[in-house]
């Protein structure tokens, strides 16, 4: 009986890239003739999905591939695939420049990965394939899911329509394409019988769903179907541009006890001009009265936000009225980006440029801003019982310690809940006394 080839993958970037390699490892496992492994040196063949989004990942992308390509020098690796979003913005160049890569795939393809990891059977195929991104995945798609199995992300649209100044997502992925009501929440009502607790609804613009489309599609109508799913405790909602929060789905988050009390909203900035140049259709006003609103509407709100350092003409006054929004509104969570320079944006080719070394002195003060603010709102659930669901544990010291998260607490993305306990169950909720806090995590002990 012929061996079967062992197909290894790497994801990196960001969980909707996740979403499509579980897409691409659920059609490996459809093959008789293939087998996935998590063991690189034991594959035949790799995948390395990648991202392309700013330049620290593009960077991250790169130093993978030319890692995994050793493997054809070192071990009994025989093909390396390049997919995702580096191969749809570089294909030309990357072709030319790394010849030990087989093949590569843009972020429209990858439902053809199987061509391509049994194209030594048939005729031979061209060294790329990467088009317009028009693919979207649907509930009947093969998917496996690495994530434990009491959580995962659901894709609920594909791309994005916006024009934001410095980003380069609508070229890698194509604009705004959502799925219909029934095709979520039949993946839906599929994880929560294979033991979904928690799902993440994630796209590039979460707010903009439905908007396309003529079925007169929305995220309030998506919610209303999704909170009646047996057996789903937690609904999040990551990426939400801050447009399109109508009073309704406001009052749905706020009442709703299946949808999470917790809101990622990237804000980028604050400053009206930057915001203006950063074309983000969202103004300084419009953003205080939104925060405002959120706050006094929803009980227990967990906010978390992005922002960007550096972008071009930001005056140090610009910056500093960053800082003194960052402190007046008190985020409980925030991450902070240097401005990337990237070609084909509009913001490249913008005159005053800032340098390296003052963004990254800005992201500095922002983060150790942050640092403060997160440690003084940690605090303040000390004493407060939650419930939490078990992620993993780990042993230290001779005791396990039992790692999960309450409903403000986003996987891999936030801190977490860390419980010393004898056995706690993988994957269930347990009440928990917080008892201490970090600047990141919270301890707690089981009630």
């Amino acid at each position: 009986m012929k061996a079967k080839k062992k197909i290894g993958m790497i994801s990196l970037g960001c969980p909707k890239n996740l979403v499509d390699s579980e897409v691409m490892l659920g059609m490996v496992a459809q093959e008789n003739d293939l087998e996935i492994t998590g063991n690189q040196d034991d594959a035949d063949i790799m995948i390395v999905n990648t991202c392309a989004f700013i330049e620290d990942s593009k960077k991250e992308s790169i130093d993978t591939i030319l890692e995994v390509a050793q493997l054809k020098e070192d071990g009994k690796l025989q093909k390396l695939i390049v997919a995702g979003c580096l191969a749809q913005r570089y294909k030309a160049k990357l072709e030319r420049e790394l010849p030990e890569v087989d093949h590569f795939i843009g972020t429209g393809e990858f439902q053809h990965i199987t061509k391509f990891l049994k194209a030594s059977q048939g005729l031979p195929l061209a060294k790329s394939q990467v088009a317009k991104p028009e693919y979207v995945y649907d509930y009947a798609t093969p998917r496996i899911s690495t994530l434990p199995p009491h959580t995962a992300y659901v894709k609920i649209a594909e791309g994005c329509s916006r024009t934001c100044s410095f980003c380069i997502i609508p070229r890698l992925r194509g604009p705004n394409r959502s799925r219909s009501i029934e095709s979520i929440v039949k993946e839906a009502q599929h994880l929560a019988q294979h033991g979904a607790k928690e799902i993440s609804l994630i796209a590039q613009d979460l707010t903009a769903y439905g908007l396309e489309r003529d079925d007169d599609a929305n995220l309030v109508k998506l919610l209303r179907a999704l909170v009646e799913i047996e057996g789903l405790v937690w609904i999040r909602l990551m990426y939400n541009y801050p447009m399109y929060f109508s009073d309704e789905l406001v009052e749905l988050i706020a009442h709703e006890p299946k949808i999470c009390s917790y809101l990622d909203i990237p804000l980028q900035h604050i400053d009206a001009d930057l915001l203006k140049s950063m074309d983000r259709k969202v103004d300084e006003q419009e953003t205080y009265v939104l925060l405002k609103k959120l706050r006094d509407k929803i009980p227990g709100l967990i906010l978390r936000t992005g922002m960007i350092v550096g972008f071009p003409g930001e005056t140090r006054a610009q910056f500093e009225k960053l800082k003194d929004f960052i402190t007046d509104i008190e985020f409980d969570r925030l991450g902070v980006f240097t401005y990337s320079q990237e070609e084909g944006t509009k913001a490249a080719t913008m005159p005053d440029q800032i340098n390296e070394e003052i963004k990254h002195a800005r992201k500095e003060e922002l983060m150790l801003l942050q640092q403060e603010i997160s440690s003084r709102r940690n605090k303040s659930w000390i004493g407060k019982e939650l419930d939490v669901l078990i992620d993993h544990s780990f042993q230290h010291e001779g005791q396990n310690v039992h790692v999960g998260r309450f409903e403000g607490q986003a996987l891999d993305i936030d801190g977490n809940v860390q419980i010393f306990h004898q056995n706690l169950p993988i994957g269930e909720f347990v009440k928990a006394k917080i008892i201490n806090a970090t600047e990141y995590d919270l301890i707690a002990e089981v009630l």
